[in-house]
């Protein structure tokens, strides 16, 4: 009994010691959004800073960068996003575990080969444009809006593990397809439609690629587009002010400004995961096994 409770007793020290650490890197990046640039040139990154500033957040939140429209872009695109392609990919996964379907395996081997092979930007960006999807809030959901089939595989294989003999009780009591999947079905799968909730919610949030291709208007710039544009200018103007005597003395906050970028953009993310946390670990194992 007295060897169990030291046993445990050292588990609870060491992951505690050891979630300490993890938090390090985190509370570093932190300090530093609230360094002076000065000294962050002088004495590099310190967890306890020689002197504080919030320039880098004074530029972010209130500077002449239409901040927070950018994060209202992100937070509808995300949440739009997310939903469509959950829905998508759960209907899909359905389809390719349900015993009657005729020639499931193929299109499993359809989908199968879009991981391996892949056509390239050219094509990609014909479609997009050809689709009108350009200059609208469209471009930001629609190009990533078909599911992955990495989440749409472990959708299917997480709903094979779901006994038929329930399907065939629907189907006698008069129940059609739609009525069991999203009765009987997607409730019983929420552990991996959460798992992919997360993996598609992270993948929106922090999409940036779609902006660049096809967005030219700043009012539709997500926040990921907008912070990355604002970093290369201060980068640009450091270039020039190293290269050319332009009579600045001002130091810009650039070192700080990526610190501060990574928190403001990290934000809703860590606030969201912990709702998902119980779903997620047992979604991805359930879900990545194979009969």
């Amino acid at each position: 009994m007295t060897a169990n409770r030291l046993f445990n007793g050292f588990n609870y020290v060491f992951i505690t010691l050891v979630s300490l650490v993890c938090t390090l890197p985190m509370l570093l990046i932190l300090m530093v959004s609230m360094t002076d640039e000065k000294m962050i040139q002088l004495h590099g990154y310190q967890l306890i800073p020689k002197q504080f500033s919030f320039d880098a957040y004074n530029l972010l939140l209130f500077g002449n960068t239409p901040l927070y429209q950018s994060y209202m872009i992100s937070i509808i695109v995300t949440l739009t996003g997310t939903a469509v392609a959950v829905l998508i990919t759960g209907l899909a996964g359905y389809t390719l575990s349900s015993n009657h379907l005729k020639y499931r395996n193929h299109l499993a081997v359809f989908f199968f080969i879009t991981m391996v092979f892949n056509t390239g930007l050219v094509p990609w960006y014909m479609i997009s444009t050809g689709l009108g999807l350009r200059n609208t809030l469209l471009a930001l959901i629609v190009p990533s809006l078909l599911f992955n089939p990495f989440n749409l595989f472990l959708v299917r294989n997480y709903m094979k593990q779901i006994p038929y003999s329930l399907t065939e009780a629907a189907r006698i009591d008069g129940a059609n397809d739609a009525y069991i999947a999203f009765r009987i079905f997607f409730p019983l799968s929420l552990p991996v439609l959460a798992t992919i909730t997360l993996f598609y919610g992270i993948a929106y949030w922090n999409n940036w690629f779609n902006a660049i291709m096809l967005v030219d208007r700043e009012s539709l710039y997500p926040l990921q587009y907008l912070l990355f544009r604002l970093n290369s200018e201060i980068s640009m103007i450091q270039s020039m002010q190293a290269t050319m005597d332009l009579g600045v003395n001002a130091v810009l906050p650039s070192e700080s400004v990526k610190m501060a970028t990574a928190i403001l953009t990290i934000g809703p993310i860590v606030l969201f995961y912990p709702f998902l946390q119980k779903y997620f670990i047992k979604g991805l194992l359930i879900g990545s096994v194979k009969e």
